[in-house]
């Protein structure tokens, strides 16, 4: 798959996933995540997300650890999660397609751009469908390409 079709996948997911925690509230159950609330869902998120924008952004080569999540509540932290991701869309789609920086999976993507963008779009749909579940909603779809895709990426 292409980085842009990656992108696209990540700037949508994310959106949906703030939008499904606005309806659910921080305070909800993830059905899917047992003993996690949906703030849990938010900061967990969120704070991957400013990570993976880290390594990116900075051309970081070593790996540091996930930040912490400020403890935030209600409008706050689904702002504060929607601040992160975009971030890291913009981050990811300004980023030059030789970045050299850290990755965990080497051999998951061509280079490190594809890999940050590959992992994170299904990072971040991955999470989408915990919001659903905190809602009792079926999981929407996803591309059929794109399933398909997380499935070798896991196997690799």
């Amino acid at each position: 798959m292409e980085i842009t079709t990656y992108l696209k996948t990540l700037e949508r997911e994310g959106g949906l996933l703030a939008d499904l925690a606005e309806r659910a509230g921080t305070d909800a159950a993830v059905a899917t995540c047992p003993g996690w609330r949906v703030a849990d869902l938010l900061r967990h998120t969120g704070a991957v997300h400013r990570w993976a924008a880290g390594y990116v952004g900075e051309a970081r080569l070593e790996p540091v650890p996930l930040p912490d999540a400020p403890e935030l509540a209600g409008a706050e932290l689904i702002g504060w999660f929607r601040d992160g991701h975009a971030a890291l869309v913009r981050t990811l789609t300004g980023a030059p397609a030789d970045v050299q920086c850290w990755t965990f999976l080497p051999t998951a993507a061509p280079s490190p751009l594809a890999f940050w963008a590959r992992r994170q779009a299904h990072e971040t749909t991955v999470h989408r469908m915990d919001a659903e579940s905190a809602l009792g909603l079926a999981f929407s779809a996803v591309e059929p390409e794109f399933a398909e895709d997380g499935v070798a990426e896991a196997l690799l």
